[in-house]
């Protein structure tokens, strides 16, 4: 098999990374001799030493490789590599307090928070600048590598498609091999299909492969067999993607039983740690969020009351978490009764899933309702949701069980996760499309699941409520 060569790109953002933790330490020590801020400051007596700026650099190392900043699959992509640093950088400070708090007590507490708050600003920029050098100067960050695909199915095209992505790390897709002789000779997916698997040895030799990546179906168990066993005498690195991805419930993941892979096809998307901090979250939120609208919702109810018969809260079943039916509550906003001729705007998509209708204007619609509608006043109850643990305050829209009904086994994936008040879809298109046709939207919002997501979320559902875009 062949060695891993050493990856150039990697090397540089480790080398930028203690140059800006190093740089930090100077620049935040100069900023709190000049700001007149704290108590007056003599580096000597409080100030980073040299044996501090060592046991920094060690801590932020071993934090930045268990947070996985150097990962190839991290950092080719800027939005999961920020996520990563910000982690990283928020971590080795706790650990470097803690250390610090054991050893040396003495430093300054605002020099201490310059230097974080500097190294998080420049390590991010040097990755920046780095990342648009090698692109621009069309810089090979590591060694190129040669990959050959086996199989130019479904599987095979993604990764031809995801390897072309990430060619300026310096992945060169070189084409297929595959046994279907109507293949052979096309370009699929922008590369050639270069012969069948019989041709894998002649192949990898001739175009001097360095990867080979096999994405054959399940069935095809005794050609890969027979292949692996040829590749074993190259000097080749073998991987394979198992055709696993229809069966998969979310991102799958490879672990060891005993001594034997095992590919995860299901795991809880919330569990232990993470469950607990987005309960927290719900809770203080919803219990932040009561406190303060309190009387605002005693000034809805009574204008309710007011504009026409018929109970303050409208409570419907609705699907949540686990696929468990629950009664969520909303402020009325239609006339009593209208919900019971729910059938009039059932309509169907081009494929025959039912949604709900969203008819503009409204008959349904009280005059109140309307205004509560156009800034999601109506949805205020469900904090009384959140607190009983039916709901969240991010996550998909909870449907009604006539719709779930018609759901898809991969549909089905929303239930995996608590119900929420707003959600993705909501501050990109908000009621623009029922919310039966979001399904990729809330997978996108499972898949990418973090509490940061979460507060991103609140945060755009401000602006968007503000907005009163697609809401009536």
């Amino acid at each position: 098999m062949k060695r891993e060569r050493p990856d150039t790109y990697v090397l540089s953002l480790y080398l930028s990374d203690v140059l800006a933790t190093v740089l930090s330490m100077v620049l935040a020590q100069a900023l709190r001799r000049a700001l007149p801020y704290g108590l007056p400051f003599e580096p000597s007596g409080g100030g980073l030493t040299l044996g501090i700026g060592a046991l920094a650099v060690l801590v932020w190392t071993l934090t930045f490789r268990w947070f996985e900043a150097y990962d190839s699959n991290r950092i080719s992509h800027a939005g999961e590599e920020t996520l990563s640093v910000l982690s990283a950088i928020l971590v080795s400070a706790l650990l470097l307090a803690g250390a610090l708090y054991l050893s040396y007590r003495g430093l300054s507490r605002l020099l201490f928070f310059y230097f974080v708050l500097i190294d998080l600003l420049l390590v991010l920029g040097f990755r920046a600048l780095l990342r648009l050098a090698f692109k621009a100067r069309g810089m090979q960050p590591a060694a190129k590598r040669r990959v050959l695909l086996v199989g130019a199915g479904s599987v095979g095209r993604r990764t031809a498609e995801l390897l072309q992505e990430r060619g300026w790390m310096g992945l060169e897709l070189v084409g297929f091999l595959d046994d279907d002789v109507a293949k052979v000779g096309r370009d699929l997916a922008g590369c050639p299909v270069l012969g069948g698997l019989g041709q894998a040895c002649q192949v990898v030799a001739q175009h001097k492969i360095d990867e080979v990546i096999i994405t054959l179906p399940l069935e095809a168990h005794e050609p890969l067999r027979a292949l692996v066993g040829q590749l074993n005498e190259m000097p080749v690195n073998v991987g394979i993607i198992p055709d696993v991805f229809p069966l998969a419930y979310m991102r799958p993941t490879v672990g060891l039983l005993g001594d034997m892979p095992l590919v995860v096809l299901k795991e809880p998307v919330l569990g232990g740690s993470l469950l607990l901090a987005k309960r927290v979250l719900d809770m203080t939120v919803a219990l932040v969020a009561l406190t303060l609208l309190w009387p605002a919702m005693c000034l809805i109810a009574l204008c309710i009351k007011l504009d026409s018969p018929g109970p303050v809260l409208f409570k419907q079943q609705r699907v949540g978490w686990h696929g468990k039916l629950f009664t969520m509550y909303k402020f009325r906003t239609m006339y009593a009764g209208s919900e019971q001729h729910i059938e009039t705007i059932v309509d169907r998509s081009p494929e025959g899933k039912r949604f709900l209708r969203k008819d503009r204007p409204d008959p349904r619609i009280t005059r109140i309702g309307r205004h509560l509608r156009r800034w999601s006043l109506d949805e205020l109850p469900q904090l009384f949701n959140v607190l009983k643990g039916e709901m969240s305050i991010v996550g998909p829209r909870p449907d009604l069980p006539l719709l779930a009904q018609d759901y898809e086994p991969w549909q089905r994936k929303r239930f995996s996760v608590p119900p929420g008040i707003t959600g993705w879809w909501q501050v990109t298109g908000r009621s623009d499309r029922p919310s039966t046709l979001h399904t990729q939207e809330d997978l996108y919002y499972i898949r990418n699941y973090s509490l940061l997501l979460d507060l991103n979320i609140l945060l755009r559902t401000i602006g968007a409520v503000i907005r009163g875009k697609g809401a009536y």
